[in-house]
């Protein structure tokens, strides 16, 4: 399916800095719940399912590329705010996407 330019602009995506890890237990897939600083956004929070590949204390202060203006979606007790966004590994793990180097959090992707 091919998008039109104004498409791609309603999508906002950006640079946060992960603040906080924590286990989700009541996720149905293996996953965290993660708070990341969006900077001049604001603090978003998000479930991701990246406990195959990373632990909780590599992801602490790893910068990542995410969607920010998506509507609050409802997993298990958790309100996911943003989509952090990765790639699928052959295994179907996930590997998420950062800058080449360290920006400003709130930096827009474009």
């Amino acid at each position: 399916m091919t998008i039109s330019w104004d498409d791609f602009e309603k999508v906002d995506i950006r640079v946060g800095t992960i603040l906080e890890v924590t286990d989700f237990p009541k996720a149905k897939k293996p996953a965290y719940q993660i708070t990341i600083d969006f900077g001049e956004l604001g603090i978003k929070k998000s479930s991701a399912q990246v406990t195959a590949i990373y632990d909780k204390e590599e992801l602490m202060g790893k910068q990542v590329v995410a969607i920010v203006n998506f509507p609050p979606k409802q997993i298990a007790n958790f309100f996911s705010e943003c989509l952090v966004l990765g790639v699928y590994t052959d295994k179907k793990d996930v590997v998420l996407l950062q800058p080449e180097r360290k920006v400003s959090n709130g930096w827009k992707i474009g």
